[in-house]
């Protein structure tokens, strides 16, 4: 009974097509370099949905994503470092 809730009026959902729902599997399981080197020709809106769906939507992701520790990268920084 819950699957059959109406929505309200003017207010409908589309199903995610077969593009989108591909390309979202492909970006979680391979950075896009990988496929662009393993596949030889994939099309341009192929690409641009796998683009899409590679980076992050929450702000949250993209500050992690985002952030990186600066005295890791820089010798200097470290104990005894030059």
């Amino acid at each position: 009974a819950a699957a059959l809730r109406l929505l309200p009026l003017g207010k409908t959902q589309s199903p995610e097509s077969l593009l989108d729902i591909a390309a979202r599997k492909v970006a979680e399981k391979w950075p896009f370099q990988r496929g662009e080197e393993r596949f030889e020709r994939i099309p341009e809106p192929v690409q641009r949905r796998i683009v899409y769906w590679s980076f992050p939507r929450s702000e949250r992701e993209i500050c992690m994503y985002s952030s990186f520790n600066i005295g890791a990268e820089d010798p200097a920084a470290a104990p005894g470092g030059a």
